[in-house]
């Protein structure tokens, strides 16, 4: 039997979770998850500049997990998938489980020792 989990075969998922590592589309999507918003609305509630916050939206609509609505001359956007929402309850759990271990990752953690 062989094994289907090569670095190949997981660049779909490698893809999903990088569009998703960023701190402001991952804030992005977390807003989405309420319902849909324009970027203008974006912009105020992230207090980034409408030009990031665009750059970050076409990420997330690129990769497909975010979809527009053309209403005159406003887009809304909304999530694509609702098992999006799924995958985000998921990780909730999973750093539930884990503590504090991931934030205090030495690669990738936002947290130290000294910060608990």
């Amino acid at each position: 039997m062989t094994n289907s989990y090569t670095v190949t075969a997981l660049d779909p998922a490698v893809a999903l979770f990088h569009s998703l590592s960023d701190p402001t589309r991952l804030a992005i999507v977390a807003r989405l998850a309420a319902g849909e918003t324009r970027v203008r609305d974006l912009v105020e509630q992230t207090g980034l500049a409408q030009s990031t916050v665009s750059a970050h939206v076409g990420c997330l609509r690129e990769c497909g997990l975010i979809t527009g609505r053309t209403e005159g001359r406003q887009i809304f956007y909304v999530l694509a998938r609702p098992e999006l929402l799924d995958l985000l309850a998921t990780a909730e759990t999973l750093l539930a489980a884990t503590g504090a271990k991931v934030a205090l990752c030495p690669t990738y953690g936002t947290t130290t020792e000294e910060d608990r």
